[in-house]
């Protein structure tokens, strides 16, 4: 009865598709200019990635900085390693340049050698002035030898955020106001007014200049992505289509395909301005994983259809058997995928949670596209000639199909042997893994501005920011002498660590104070003792409050202080040992009792999100396997084939993370999707073939062998098509110029493979040689869903019964 109903069900859905074909399209059409109108909301993430959930407690850390002391992200940096800057022409433009800057509305302040300033004592008050480091209004290339030597030598608060620590190279930064540094403004600024006046300074004198900073990088990676997604979503169907006009020799069908699934990522990119979300490092993979579910919806439907023709030519009846036969089998592999995305959505993370709605909305989105325009487009054209069918009869397929069944009729040991050797060796390679937590790993090593951060990084010694926020607990506790001591001992010990550059806080300031207390001796640079205590800091308050030099490193209450240096890429195992180190000596230097001392900063929080990314993406592949053994013991009732299921779907995760271990792919946000990917795809597959294989079990009787061949023959071909068309699609981001989208391409379709020969050749192995002790009557018992009828009869039957009760 169960059974009938299922068949008398998709009958009914066939009906209604056939019979309400203009109303669908006119649907799918509203539809699609509702979601195209859904564009106009999307927006592209002006901020890296917060990886972590809101109220975790590197977020909230974090959050308190920013409280304190506002967007610390807010630098660009404008480098020159060039003798002949200090000649008279090249300093006046490169003067020019920063003043020209100052001016934009977007910038909160410039500084450049030519506008420093310096203390001074006052001999009216106990307090310091500021005075131009440069006073000459004509300039020859004495003067500026004896300025860049005064520079050099004589203003150790300036190195390191003007100069570099090895005297070889000086930079301008431009402060960006903070609260334009997430806003499009940002974007305007860097594209339409800097990079121009840059490449203006660079005609003019000859002389190249270095541009980084959170904000220049930002702004250019994320262009890049944009440039990328449409070319490769463009590449992505071209190849696609290619590769199943290959297959199919027919324009229509490879036309009706490629019509699906640019609907349905027209609708991904309309429901993610429809929900407000932005483009992120993982919604930004939504369209190819549409493209990944919705070719292989097309080409079961499609192949499906086409055998029908080819075996009765009957178009009316083979429409109809293709919802019939196919819908329910292809909602169940869209469920499962889908249900596994969903998964996300339990997690704490906002991004997470994110791609997890919009991924699995969209997924079954495209089944529904699939199951409406296939069917639709077919019954408005002609049936398909001799030549549009000739593939179901081409020689290599048969021999593929033939080479298959052999080896799993033949060589059974062969492949088991294989399997073990394959895991095995995973696991070795799965040791070998690493995680990255780099903000750059991924960005183009082939882009002019990546090269730009490698020579910030090698003349300043890093440029991710990383802070430590330092609360005394009281108000102007920042300014106590044993405060600034300990903030002393601390900045001592960052800067011993390879991977840190110069250190920058309060206390620079009034080492500073006291250096120009004593007429601006460099020998002075150093903290005040006992006896200079009162006087030194009483200059250096008063100093600071009418030069308002303390705001960036001091909050306004005097209880809270930053220190800020800036970190190389570097790899998570040794940020770690970093991270413990310094943990260490904040514990010893500053009493828990007295002080509460964070690390946080865009660098840090981005580390540990993806730490806590990778947990909760494990998790969450965990629970999306889990919930999907739940699903298939409930179509297939039965345990045994819940293991055996499984097998052919985890092998595949378990080569593609050892491949990663071998070949040095880290695991970060651009790949671990991998894995939730693959799994998706290996189970739609396992659940067509086991579907098909139940199906002939009960047709022939429970002949195992005869099944297994039979479910193999009819199902390899299509099996076959996809992963090769999804092969080739995801193929096409190998040559992309970001570290992870190559290597998201080149595992997808890697995996692809595997999990294809894994479903054709190991489960159909598993199922024979496992015998009566799984597929029997007892243990195979009747699935609670009717995934596929068991005959054309039984279908032929419920057609003739249902248009027996239409006539009377």
């Amino acid at each position: 009865m169960n059974k009938l109903f299922s068949i008398g069900f998709w009958s009914a859905v066939a009906r209604f598709i056939l019979r309400n074909r203009t109303l669908i399209i006119i649907f799918i059409a509203a539809m699609t200019v509702f979601f195209a109108m859904q564009w106009k909301n999307m927006r592209f993430t002006y901020t890296e990635a917060n990886l972590l959930p809101d109220d975790h407690k590197y977020n909230e850390e974090y959050q308190e900085f920013l409280d304190k002391f506002g967007e610390e992200g807010n630098l660009i940096i404008i480098g020159i390693k060039d003798s002949t800057l200090f000649t008279p022409t090249n300093f006046k433009a490169w003067t020019k340049l920063s003043k020209d800057l100052s001016e934009y509305k977007e910038v909160e302040l410039s500084l450049s050698i030519g506008d420093l300033q310096k203390l001074e004592k006052r001999e009216d008050t106990a307090a310091f002035q500021l005075v131009p480091f440069i006073n000459d209004s004509v300039l020859d290339s004495e003067k500026l030898e004896r300025y860049r030597y005064e520079l050099f030598n004589k203003l150790p608060f300036y190195e390191g955020l003007v100069y570099s620590p090895n005297k070889e190279s000086v930079r301008t930064a431009v402060y960006l106001k903070k609260d334009i540094v997430n806003t499009p403004a940002r974007r305007d600024f860097i594209i339409n007014d800097l990079i121009p006046l840059i490449d203006a300074f660079e005609s003019e004198t000859g002389i190249k200049v270095y541009t980084s900073g959170m904000p220049y990088i930002r702004t250019l990676n994320s262009q890049n992505i944009i440039d990328e997604i449409r070319w490769f979503i463009g590449a992505a169907l071209l190849v696609t289509s290619l590769i199943f006009f290959f297959f199919f020799r027919s324009f229509r069908a490879t036309f009706i395909s490629t019509l699906v699934v640019i609907i349905g990522v027209m609708w991904s990119f309309g429901v993610l301005g429809l929900l407000h979300y932005e483009i992120t490092v993982l919604t930004a993979l939504i369209p190819p994983l549409i493209i990944v579910i919705g070719i292989p919806n097309c080409i079961f439907l499609i192949n499906k259809y086409q055998q029908e023709i080819k075996l009765h030519g009957n178009q009316a009846k083979s429409l109809q058997r293709v919802i019939a036969k196919i819908g329910n089998a292809t909602l169940m592999t869209n469920v499962t995928t889908a249900s596994g995305f969903a998964t996300f959505i339990l997690t704490q993370s906002k991004l997470l949670k994110e791609f997890g709605t919009v991924a699995s909305i969209n997924i079954l989105a495209i089944f529904l596209l699939s199951l409406f325009i296939i069917p639709i487009a077919y019954s408005y054209m002609a049936i398909p000639k001799y030549k549009h069918l000739k593939h179901l009869n081409k020689r290599w397929i048969g021999k593929f199909v033939s080479w298959m069944e052999r080896m799993v009729r033949e060589h059974r040991i062969a492949i088991y042997i294989t399997t073990i050797v394959l895991l095995c060796t995973s696991i070795i390679g799965i040791y070998n893994i690493k995680l990255s937590g780099s903000l750059i790993e991924d960005m183009p090593k082939n882009k002019p501005f990546f090269q730009d951060i490698k020579f910030f990084e090698k003349e300043y010694e890093g440029i991710m920011p990383l802070e430590i926020l330092v609360d005394t607990k009281r108000k102007k506790g920042v300014m106590n002498l044993a405060t600034l001591k300990r903030m002393d001992e601390l900045q001592n010990y960052m800067e011993e660590i390879p991977e840190l550059s110069t250190t920058l806080s309060v206390v620079q300031l009034v080492k500073y104070s006291k250096q120009a207390y004593y007429n601006n001796n460099p020998e002075y640079y150093q903290l005040p003792n006992s006896q200079e205590r009162t006087f030194i800091l009483s200059y250096a308050k008063s100093s600071a409050n009418d030069t308002n030099l303390l705001s960036s490193y001091v909050d306004s209450t005097g209880q809270y202080a930053r220190i800020t240096t800036f970190m190389k890429d570097t790899q998570t195992e040794r940020f770690d040992r970093i991270e413990e180190d310094i943990r260490s000596q904040i514990e010893k230097i500053f009493p828990s009792d007295r002080y509460n001392v964070s690390i946080t900063g865009k660098a840090f929080v981005f580390e540990k999100g993806t730490k806590y990314l990778v947990n909760n993406l494990l998790l969450s592949l965990s629970l999306a396997i889990f919930l999907i053994a739940l699903f298939m013991a409930w179509m297939f009732r039965s345990f045994r084939m819940i293991l055996v299921s499984l097998i052919p779907n985890l092998l595949p995760l378990l080569i593609t993370a050892g491949l990663m271990g071998f070949l040095g792919v880290p695991i970060k946000p651009s790949t671990i999707l991998v894995f939730s990917i693959a799994f998706g795809i290996s189970v739609d597959d396992t659940i067509h073939f086991l579907a098909k294989y139940r199906q002939e079990l009960i047709a022939n009787h429970w002949k195992i062998k005869k099944s297994v061949y039979a479910a193999l023959r009819e199902t390899g071909v299509s099996m076959f098509y996809t992963s090769i068309v999804l092969f080739f699609g995801f193929s096409v981001f190998t040559i992309s110029s970001f570290g992870g989208t190559v290597a998201l391409g080149a595992l997808v379709s890697a995996t692809l493979l595997f999990a294809m020969l894994a479903n054709l050749l190991l489960l159909p192995s598993l199922l024979l040689s496992l015998e009566r002790s799984i597929a029997n009557k007892q243990t195979f018992r009747k699935p609670t869903i009717q995934i596929l009828p068991s005959s054309d009869e039984e279908v032929e039957e419920i057609e003739k019964e249902e248009q027996e009760n239409t006539n009377a």
